[in-house]
């Protein structure tokens, strides 16, 4: 009785074994091991003080008061955020005809139809027909074979099947690295797409600053022509020294020594317009803008630290590379076991071509193989190089990600401090303009003179230089916290499909 049931035991787990072997050869198991997302940062937020439930604000439209929307969701079309007409139309020129953003694009489309090329040779039997026709001589006499030379004709026709049994996983592995690879390439044409889009607002806020900028320059010039014009009289009268027209005169040069300076950065920041936009330079006039086609958004969203591994484009793409060198360590190991080879062969073979597909010329044949190596001195090197690649993927992954959250502290603080900044610079234009009425009223009442009403002129001008550049750098801060929160790609279906 023992005996009965020992065998009935011993033939369950045959049973069993036999099963769980065919399992393994049906769909395989892929060596190495299987890829594990990073866990985001654990940080809750990313400075070492809490930041202001807003930034300051300042008199003006550009100096509202910015409150941080906290999980707040970035749009795609973040740049709407800002008001501009022309800049809207401007971007969408640009994601239409950039050169970079073609390159791009095309780089994913190779990589994903690389991926389906590898799929195809890899997952499915490769099948092959061929057709031929031979005419033979033979010679029977070395043989002993009556009959002499002999000449005839072959045809034959066929189709050959072979398949890679992939047990061990090597050819999913490899196709693993590929399709991460093809994602490294998407999350690419993202950042290249981000990267272009905030670089047109950055450059349409730095035209509008330095054409404010010229215009404020150009004044104070003729302000400082004109106080030196007055002084040279004063001098003729003998009521100015010549130290005072040298010095006047100085001052007037240094002011127009400042201005081509501007004037060259105007120009080459149109040029760049133009090729963000994609086309030439001297193709056609790009849109101009000044401080007053922007609105400062009041709210910007703001996404916890551990969201944010999952929106920058940069950060997803050094993931993805991570997920590439776990797969192809894997593929490495695959390489020290059996590859198991099937394949079969259905043919015809007759002297004549009317009976090629006869019943009697049927041919076929079936094949397996196996190979295991048996001796590679340099399997184990490639394997330890393999898992170095994926150790400094992992690194290089850390470091991404510190650097993001490093963007993202920068853009906040400085959100913070300009507006400060602003907030200064607004008060002292206020007060440079006070003071340049009370001395209109003074020299209207003739107790001021009217080289002092000049001076006054050009300080209050001075003043309004600096609130132009603070205006521009909170536009640009806003720009730069909308591209560190990783600008809403997510959402975008030009990538994400």
């Amino acid at each position: 009785m023992k005996s009965k049931r020992r065998n009935h035991a011993l033939g369950i787990r045959r049973q069993a074994a036999c099963l769980v072997l065919g399992t393994v050869i049906l769909t395989g198991c892929a060596v190495g091991p299987d890829f594990r997302r990073p866990e985001p940062p654990k940080v809750s937020g990313y400075t070492a003080t809490a930041l202001p439930a807003q930034t300051a604000s300042a008199p003006g439209s550009l100096g509202d008061a910015q409150r941080f929307v906290h999980g707040g969701a970035i749009p795609v079309d973040w740049w709407q955020a800002l008001g501009s007409a022309k800049l809207n139309e401007l971007i969408r020129q640009a994601l239409q005809a950039s050169p970079t953003l073609d390159a791009a694009r095309a780089t994913l489309l190779q990589a994903r139809e690389t991926y389906e090329a590898q799929a195809g040779g890899t997952q499915y039997p490769q099948a092959t027909a061929q057709a031929g026709a031979q005419r033979r001589k033979t010679n029977n006499a070395p043989s002993g074979q009556e009959g002499g030379e002999r000449t005839f004709d072959l045809y034959n026709a066929g189709v050959g099947v072979s398949y890679h049994l992939d047990i061990f996983g090597g050819n999913r592995r490899a196709l693993e690295a590929f399709a991460a690879q093809a994602d490294y390439q998407r999350y690419q044409f993202a950042g290249a797409r981000l990267t272009l889009a905030a670089n047109v607002v950055t450059s349409a806020i730095l035209q509008a600053q330095l054409t404010e900028q010229i215009l404020a320059s150009e004044a104070i010039l003729a302000t400082q022509e004109e106080q030196l014009e007055l002084t040279r009289r004063r001098l003729a009268l003998g009521a100015a020294s010549q130290n005072d027209v040298a010095a006047l005169q100085v001052q007037m040069e240094q002011s127009r020594a400042a201005i081509p300076p501007l004037r060259n950065r105007l120009a080459q920041t149109d040029h760049l317009l133009a090729v963000l936009a994609g086309r030439p330079p001297g193709g056609g006039a790009v849109p101009q803008f000044t401080l007053a086609d922007f609105r400062l958004p009041t709210e910007l969203p703001l996404s916890v630290p551990s969201e944010l591994a999952r929106q920058r484009p940069d950060i997803q793409a050094s993931e993805a590379l991570l997920h590439a060198a776990n797969a192809q360590y894997g593929a490495v190991l695959a390489k020290q076991y059996p590859r198991i080879t099937l394949s079969a062969d259905l043919g015809w073979q007759a002297l004549t071509l009317g009976s090629l597909f006869g019943s009697g010329a049927l041919v076929w044949g079936l094949a397996g193989q196996v190979a295991q190596p048996l001796f590679n001195a340099g399997l184990p090197a490639e394997a330890r190089a393999a898992e170095a690649a994926f150790a400094a993927a992992e690194a290089n992954y850390r470091q991404t990600v510190l650097s993001a959250l490093r963007n993202v502290a920068d853009v906040l603080r400085a959100l913070e401090n300009d507006a400060q900044t602003l907030a200064a610079q607004a008060a002292a234009d206020q007060a440079a303009q006070e003071s340049l009425h009370l001395t209109r009223q003074g020299y209207a009442l003739g107790t001021i003179s009217y080289l002092q009403l000049l001076i006054a002129q050009q300080q209050a001008q001075q003043t309004a230089t600096g609130l132009i550049s603070a205006r521009s750098l909170r536009l640009a801060d806003t720009v730069a916290l909308y591209q560190s929160m990783g600008g809403g790609w997510a959402h975008d279906e030009a990538i994400v499909k």
